[in-house]
């Protein structure tokens, strides 16, 4: 009755990669509405296994049957932290192997785009003027992954970046100014676009809408997110679900030239 504790060294090694898959999961949804989900399964999973233990046949055929059925309702249920995930391990993935010279010749869309000082100046110069009067933008700014999914929301474009056409698009009475702009290549190519919500509940209060559609598309896709507050004229760059407030403009100017990791 008691042969479950005896315990091999093969035992003790899958014991605890188990509890390191648990530990990461539990650390990567963390905040997300799915932690109480993921408590209840953690909790059904236990009962399970000691229901086997001691030998409890039938609550235990009926534990298995309930998780084998809810296996596909668990992936509907956590599709956006199941996206997420992928979508960060692919990203990290991509960068170990861009640096690869002969795999950027095969695959040139893992190349980072940098923007050229022009773009760069028109950009910071439009956002410092928006943020003296308080006129709320959110433009994003495209580095490695594909953004056609989020373009095909909006409006499509094909403009130079200019201080004076951003703050246009982003006038409040403008019938482009509610959404996100899109920059790729030193070109404004789409606006009005829709970006994701993040699924974190851990956020400030202070954070608006646009601040979570930052953090939501950083998220998913390697890109920077500017962010000019309409409440206080603040602004932010988010990248990687990270936000960074903005203290000046000579600050913004250096992290949209770093080279992203």
């Amino acid at each position: 009755m008691l042969d479950f504790l005896r315990f091999s060294w093969i035992d003790i090694l899958d014991i605890l990669l188990v509890a390191a898959i648990i530990y990461l999961l539990f650390r990567w949804i963390r905040g997300s509405t799915a932690i109480n989900i993921f408590i209840a399964i953690i909790i059904v999973l236990v009962v399970r296994v000691i229901a086997e233990a001691v030998g409890m046949k039938m609550i235990s055929s009926l534990l298995g049957t309930l998780i084998d059925m809810g296996a596909i309702a668990l992936v509907i249920i956590f599709q956006p932290e199941v996206r997420r995930f992928l979508s960060s391990l692919g990203r990290k993935a991509g960068t170990t192997l861009e640096r690869q010279t002969f795999l950027q010749r095969i695959f040139p869309a893992w190349r980072d785009r940098q923007m050229d000082t022009h773009a760069m100046q028109e950009i910071t110069e439009a956002c410092r003027e928006m943020s003296t009067l308080k006129q709320g933008a959110l433009i994003l700014i495209q580095r490695k992954n594909s953004l056609e999914d989020i373009i095909a929301t909006g409006d499509r474009l094909d403009a130079e970046v200019g201080r004076r056409l951003i703050m246009n698009i982003f006038f409040k009475n403008s019938p482009l100014h509610d959404g996100a702009m899109i920059i790729s290549d030193n070109r404004i190519v789409a606006a009005r676009c829709t970006l994701p919500i993040t699924e974190r509940t851990d956020l400030p209060a202070r954070y608006g809408m646009r601040h979570k559609a930052a953090i939501g598309i950083s998220e998913q896709c390697d890109v920077d997110v500017i962010v000019v507050s309409e409440e206080t004229g603040g602004i932010s760059l988010v990248r990687g679900g990270l936000i960074t407030a903005i203290d000046s403009i000579n600050t913004l100017n250096l992290l949209l030239g770093e080279k992203t990791e």
